[in-house]
């Protein structure tokens, strides 16, 4: 606590010395202007927890418009795919409640809501993506490559979910949407149905928005109207999510706001697995439950919570502003029922286990804003971004049943940061900051848990003795922008993170009795950028490539004697490069268009990394056509290649290296405005019903992956707004 407390005394220091240098300087500077409305879509809050104008930040960003989320769940409500399509450097979609093996340039992410943390890093069940519902969201910010400037679990980048602000506009204002979808390939028992309404306003000095959604899945069925497996599946899920966003404004400067979220997806279905085989080609698929057998363990999915209380004073100090953030998390992710956690000794058949991770967290982030002249007549605009960061994350992975099969895990997390940007003459940005980390992560004595595959295939119980281990962790980022010619704008940055992710893995398969002995230590991940953008006319170009390294990272290996796979800690390369065209051919049409290719190896073994990690090569295509106010169509188009680079093990492919063929889907979605208030849509996911696996069903060779992806299905809806 002596490192801890002595971060919060070096922030509290800069924060004043801050103070005093603006005060020395404050006849010749002036404060930054705020936005102006035509530049909102601009501007970005991620990637330096202030508002900033996405021109000035020298590392790749996707921005995802209140409009094309609209536009994608004219299609599906799955926020997986919405990613997927619009983001370069993501993964495709698993086509399942899971986001495993969905990576941002071949690392984990992290996910959050208003900058709260949604992933569960301390052991990560890959379900953060599904947090809340996409009809709540305002933009999504996805800022890539390794970043410490929200802490541990950005190994990848971030993922921030903005979540709608009110119509200051209207006192009342509002919309409902209802629609049904469906199998075309076949439809018996596939229709379902989707609710969701809200209203938002602004009273005074008081404003609100309410939301909420309710959805039914119907069976979800392949290309040949087939049930998809359930493992992870979302065959009879049912999801829903309830929102609420409470603001009070007490002058122009400073304003209080409170937001509630609550999301819950449940898949609860009268079905059982008929478990195929990637290496004989049999697809896994759901049927009916056959006479003497029942369906075993709860419905599995998430249910999460968040409660987040923000206070923002732009002018605490002299051109200094200050946001603090309060938050709470509290997730419960439940996991399919599995034979392999079985203990026959014991009177287990299988088993069910599930995540629980409780947040509470504290941001304090001072913005001092200093613009002056110098001698020659040149202008800098400087900007210092400083606080501190802590956080209690709590995680834990029992079983249904009551067994420990992650021991709860307590973290407490202080931090302090100092983020510089510098512009000169409006043209050159140069950012550099660091953040020192303090970690100290806590658990008690535990016992490994007795697994059978097999009757005579068991793990050997290890007891081991609990402890509290420390991190500490200082990172660096550094970049730059040139923005003097629209034609050619490039940028240059190198970043680090401090990742602690997945602890829980490896204490589940722990092989020691002391904590102190198993290999828990951070990983540092190195992360190498450059990068330009291009704007002629009605065209947008963007470019990037990169080189990620770190000292550790997660893969799996098979251990024969128990069944189970192993952890393995090994230092790995990552690299890639992406690109993005968009073209306004006219007000009527525009095309937008990416490529990303990710390739990674494990440097220790010099072997590739597998499917969890790394995916193929992806091209989308969407394609937008508006020819009045009253009618719109968009074509989505993906496209995923080929990758093959493992060879079979004594005849099968093993863990996540299966080879991944290539497929194609298309999607489209059109809009009519029948009335003033009341539109109608419909959106056909899989056009063509291609028969195809998604990259995770062939590159996860694991029992009951291999599960093909939708065929086509339909959604129909209307809307009404006021």
């Amino acid at each position: 606590m002596v490192l801890k407390t002595s971060i919060t005394l070096l922030a509290l220091a800069i924060a004043g010395q801050a103070h005093g240098q603006v005060n020395q300087i404050n006849q010749q500077s002036q404060i930054q202007p705020k936005a102006s409305a035509q530049d909102i879509e601009r501007i970005i809050v991620t990637g330096s927890r202030i508002a900033e104008n996405i021109d000035e930040v020298p590392a790749s960003i996707t921005i995802i418009t209140q409009k094309q989320i609209a536009q994608q769940l004219m299609v599906s409500s799955e926020i997986q795919s919405l990613l997927a399509n619009l983001v370069p450097g993501m993964s495709p979609s698993t086509g399942t409640s899971s986001n495993s093996g969905q990576t941002l340039r071949g690392r984990a992410p992290l996910v959050m809501i208003d900058g709260v943390p949604q992933s569960t890093p301390l052991r990560n069940g890959a379900l953060g993506i599904r947090t809340l519902d996409a009809s709540v969201i305002e933009r999504i910010e996805v800022i890539k490559g390794a970043t410490s400037i929200y802490g541990n679990g950005a190994a990848g980048g971030i993922i921030n979910y903005i979540t709608k602000k009110a119509n200051s506009d209207k006192k009342l204002s509002g919309h409902a949407s209802i629609s049904t979808r469906f199998s075309a390939v076949e439809l018996e028992d596939s229709v379902g149905q989707r609710y969701e309404a809200g209203i938002n306003g602004e009273v005074n000095n008081f404003n609100y928005v309410f939301n909420a959604s309710y959805e039914e899945n119907g069976l979800q069925r392949d290309a040949d109207g087939d049930i998809l497996g359930l493992k992870y599946g979302l065959s009879d899920a049912v999801m829903q999510n309830y929102f609420a966003k409470l603001g009070y404004h007490f002058d122009d400067e400073k304003s209080l706001q409170f937001t509630y979220n609550y999301y819950q997806s449940k898949q609860g279905v009268n079905l059982i697995d008929q478990v195929g085989n990637i290496n004989t080609g049999e697809k896994t698929q759901a049927i009916a439950v056959p006479v003497g057998k029942s369906v075993l363990g709860e419905p599995q999915g998430p249910t999460n919570h968040n409660l987040m209380l923000k206070y923002v004073d732009d002018e605490i100090f002299a051109q200094t502003g200050l946001m603090v953030d309060l938050y709470r998390q509290e997730v419960e992710n439940i996991f399919f029922y599995s034979p392999t956690l079985a203990n026959p000794d014991a009177g287990y058949s299988g088993g069910q286990s599930l995540i629980r991770s409780e947040k509470k967290g504290l941001r304090l982030t001072f913005n001092t804003r200093v613009d002056f002249s110098l001698a020659n007549g040149d202008s800098v605009e400087t900007t210092f971004i400083y606080g501190i960061d802590a956080l209690n994350d709590v995680t834990s992975q029992p079983m249904v049943d009551g067994r420990v099969w992650v021991p709860e895990m307590d973290m407490e997390s202080l931090a302090g940061f100092l983020q510089t940007k510098l512009i000169y003459n409006d043209d050159l940005v140069i950012k550099f900051g660091v953040r020192q980390e303090d970690i100290d992560l806590t658990v008690n004595d535990y016992s490994t848990l007795k697994l059978c595959k097999k009757i005579d295939q068991c793990s050997v119980p290890v007891n081991v003795i609990g402890d509290t281990l420390n991190y500490t962790a200082t990172t660096y980022n550094i970049g730059v922008k040139y923005n003097a010619l629209a034609l050619f704008s490039p940028f240059i940055s190198y970043s680090q993170g401090a990742d602690i992710s997945d602890t829980g893995r490896l204490l589940r398969t722990a092989t020691v009795t002391d904590i102190a002995l198993i290999h828990t230590q951070a990983s540092i991940i190195d992360n190498y950028e450059l990068g330009f953008s291009s704007d002629f006319e009605q065209v947008h170009f963007e470019f990037a490539t990169y080189f990620s390294t770190s000292e550790f990272g997660t893969t799996n290996k098979f251990n024969e004697v128990t069944g189970v796979y192993m952890p393995v800690r090994a230092p790995q390369e990552i690299y890639g490069y992406e690109a993005l065209i968009n073209y306004e051919i006219n007000e009527a049409w525009v095309v937008n268009a990416t490529y990303s290719w990710v390739e990674g190896k494990n440097t220790a073994d010099d072997v590739y990394l597998g499917a969890k990690q790394i995916s193929p090569p992806k091209a989308t295509v969407n394609l937008n056509w508006q020819p009045s106010h009253t009618i719109s169509l968009a074509l989505n188009y993906l496209y995923v290649g080929n990758r093959k680079r493992f060879e079979p093990v004594d005849g099968e492919y093993v863990g996540d290296q299966g080879p991944i063929d290539s497929y194609q889907i298309v999607n489209v979605s059109g809009n009519y405005n029948f009335a003033s208030d009341w539109s109608a849509f419909i959106g056909i996911e899989n056009l063509f019903n291609q028969d195809y696996y998604p990259t995770k069903s062939q590159g996860y060779t694991y029992g009951g992956y291999n599960i093909k992806g939708l065929g086509t299905t339909v959604n129909i809806g209307v809307n009404y707004q006021f």
